[in-house]
């Protein structure tokens, strides 16, 4: 039986730590270090995108992130479009060996509000 996506995004979620905006926001302004990742596809991205964050879309994480984040205990929070590929982003990561990852599953515009306000 195939699984569908939000099963699939259900069964990341188990595994990974999943955040809203607001503490979100509080753990990047608590670690000098803390990287913002949009996972969203480019074109998505170059229309609007937070201020602080870098994009690599989901579907080139394995092979771009290594060259941006060496250090595998970095601070990374994802972030998409609704929380979707941000949780599965967050948990590919995790497979790969980063250790401080969080998914921020709240909508764009509320994760954009919240982030650019302090910005």
């Amino acid at each position: 039986m195939l699984k569908t996506a939000d099963e699939m995004i259900r069964e990341a979620q188990q595994h990974i730590e999943c955040v809203d905006a607001v503490t979100a926001l509080q753990l990047f302004d608590q670690h000098a270090d803390a990287l913002i990742l949009d996972v969203r596809e480019a074109e998505s991205a170059e229309t609007s995108k937070l201020n602080l964050s870098i994009n690599i879309s989901r579907g080139l994480l394995e092979m771009k992130l290594p060259k941006e984040v060496a250090n595998p205990e970095q601070l990374i929070l994802t972030h998409c479009g609704g929380g979707g590929r941000a949780s599965l982003a967050a948990y590919t990561l995790q497979q790969m060996g980063y250790t401080r990852v969080y998914a921020i599953t709240a909508p764009y515009d509320e994760i954009k509000r919240v982030f650019d306000a302090t910005s």
